[in-house]
């Protein structure tokens, strides 16, 4: 009776919390080559009461702007962290250099500014940005630092798909949180050990509507959450098309009237609402209630660690509302047949085979936290070299307590088997992936070629990890290197440098010495040791932009390349 009189109550709470919908905003667009993000602290209100403080990026209160980049373009990012804390901005799923990879080394201090570039290789899809500060990732992440990179490509350009922006081409970023009855503020570690949140946000926005227009749509979707996993379906179990996933467009659309999408996975679907009234409704909802054991957010209790008012029941993630066709752009009225025309690895291309066991996360006083082949997170320990080109096949296997979500950075894989079969391996899960649910007492292997990008050192690794927010800051996180060989040069660089100006205004020129050294970093600080700029493999020949510097003294250190030595001047900013 009093488990009968407890759901009720969740259900009448629930009904009331979402018997007014608010609409949902829709992240800021930013096109072009280069683009500035000043991540900071801003309010935002979530609940009733006061205001809760949250993670911004830009001008959005909650999340950040959605980067528009193409394939083959060089871009530039220019990000100056105005939180009180260090921080990190993760490329999810970005095919790129490790020391532009923005993981747990690549550290932005408060107050500095961080510019790393890279060549667009990636093709159309849908990635995102976040944070991945060692032991702060849930924190900041609970605050709402992220947002969306959408890449174009001439092979997606071509297709007759929905892509205007904020009208018939949407950005989801699907998450929960839990608030203090207080304050209202976000409850987090390390005052709360609570993993999922009572009351979902989409794009930030609590009890989120949204208008579409009566026609093909197409919704990009991230499961943005800290733990829990979304089971996504239509509230009229209408059928829909998933057309990409992580790492791109499938070679055809997949028909489904549900798709799982756990923790930093993406999703592209399409969805017909040709036949819809206009003025009618319909609910995204997550279908998560009767889920296996192991599945995040399927616990049956409401409170405790573990425990939330969304988990083990259905609920609404999206309220459509049907608006008319529109008129300035010509609407989609079919899925296309063909998408892409992918070539996977298969694993008999593999040259290379590497295991990787789930352990520990036991219940218990003594327990470990999860982490990898009984070895918890360490900046200094590299536990995997890869050789550059290598075809590698992994098999990750799960035999713990819980599910997890597997991710891996710069590289996108294709899932070939899923215990140790690939007939068990789903067709919505059928393109390149970058991340993969890993079930309690199931495997998951797949193939990725490790190309392009090669860097022995052991101070900007690659991540392969756990995406739930605690188990990554608990430990659940290995680093790999890519090697490539090296030519040996006998003779140490003289890796001696002058700047001028000095002083100088808004640009600094450096000359080296020996013009075969090649400039691996360059960080400048105040006299006082405060670091203020971060540039990785910085394009130094046309010079560096100084222009945001105060009036003063700095010191310009300079890493080479070949000895990873650091050698030191004074400038003055004029």
């Amino acid at each position: 009776m009093k488990k009968v009189l407890s759901l009720i109550f969740i259900s009448l709470l629930s009904n009331c919390i979402k018997a007014q919908y608010n609409n949902m905003s829709m992240p800021e667009a930013l096109y072009g080559t280069t683009f500035d993000l000043n991540i900071h602290e801003s309010t935002k209100q979530l609940v009733s009461g006061n205001q809760t403080v949250t993670g911004s990026i830009n001008n959005e209160t909650f999340w950040g702007p959605t980067l528009f980049v193409n394939k083959g373009d060089l871009i530039h990012v220019n990000v100056t962290n105005n939180l009180n804390e260090s921080t990190t901005l993760h490329w999810h799923g970005m095919h790129l250099p490790a020391v532009m990879d923005g993981g747990p080394h690549q550290v932005i201090p408060s107050g500095t500014l961080w510019q790393p570039y890279w060549t667009v290789m990636n093709q159309a899809t849908t990635l995102w940005y976040h944070p991945h500060l060692h032991q702060s990732t849930q924190e900041q992440m609970t605050k709402g630092v992220g947002g969306f990179i959408i890449v174009k490509d001439p092979q997606e350009s071509a297709l007759a798909l929905p892509r205007t922006y904020g009208v018939d081409d949407i950005v989801l970023a699907l998450t929960s949180r839990s608030y203090n009855a207080t304050t209202n503020t976000f409850v987090t570690p390390p005052t709360s050990t609570r993993v999922y949140g009572d009351y979902m946000l989409t794009n930030g926005t609590p009890s989120a509507q949204y208008s579409l227009p009566k026609q093909f749509v197409r919704m990009r979707i991230l499961n943005a959450e800290i733990e829990r996993g979304y089971n996504l379906g239509f509230s009229d179990n209408r059928t829909f098309y998933i057309i990409g996933n992580d790492g791109g467009l499938l070679n055809a659309p997949v028909a489904v009237t549900r798709v799982k999408l756990l923790v930093g996975e993406r999703v592209e679907i399409m969805v017909d609402l040709g036949s819809d009234t206009v003025g009618s409704s319909i609910d995204l909802k997550a279908y998560n209630s009767g889920q296996a054991f192991g599945f995040p957010g399927g616990e049956p209790n409401s409170s405790g660690n573990f425990g939330s008012l969304l988990n083990n029941v259905d609920f609404s993630v999206l309220h459509i509302n049907v608006a008319a066709t529109t008129t300035s752009t010509t609407p989609i009225t079919a899925v296309p047949s063909t998408l892409a025309s992918n070539t996977y690895w298969a694993a008999s291309d593999a040259t290379v085979t590497r295991s990787v066991a789930v352990t520990n996360g036991n219940p218990g006083p003594s327990s470990v936290p999860f982490n990898f082949d009984n070895t918890s997170f360490d900046l200094l320990t590299i536990n995997k070299t890869v050789n550059l080109n290598d075809i590698e096949k992994w098999t990750v296997t799960n035999s713990n307590v819980f599910g997890h979500s597997f991710h891996i950075h710069d590289i996108e894989f294709k899932i070939v088997a899923r215990n140790g079969s690939a007939a068990n391996v789903g067709s919505y899960e059928s393109g390149w992936k970058d991340t993969f649910y890993l079930p309690i007492n199931e495997s998951v292997t797949f193939v990725a070629k490790f190309d392009d990008f090669a860097d022995s050192d052991v101070n900007h690794p690659y991540m392969y990890h756990c995406h739930f927010g605690g188990h990554e800051d608990g430990g659940m996180m290995g680093q790999f290197i890519v090697s490539a060989p090296l030519s040996i040069n006998e003779n140490a660089p003289n890796t001696a440098f002058s700047l001028y100006p000095n002083p100088a205004n808004n640009t600094l020129f450096v000359t080296l010495k020996d013009t075969s050294v090649e400039i691996y970093y360059v960080t400048i600080s105040t006299i006082e040791g405060r670091v203020v700029i971060m540039l990785p493999q910085p394009e130094w020949k046309n010079g560096i932009d100084i222009s945001s510097l105060e009036t003063g003294v700095y010191t310009f250190q300079m890493m080479d390349k070949q000895t990873k030595s650091v050698t030191t001047k004074k400038f003055i900013k004029k």
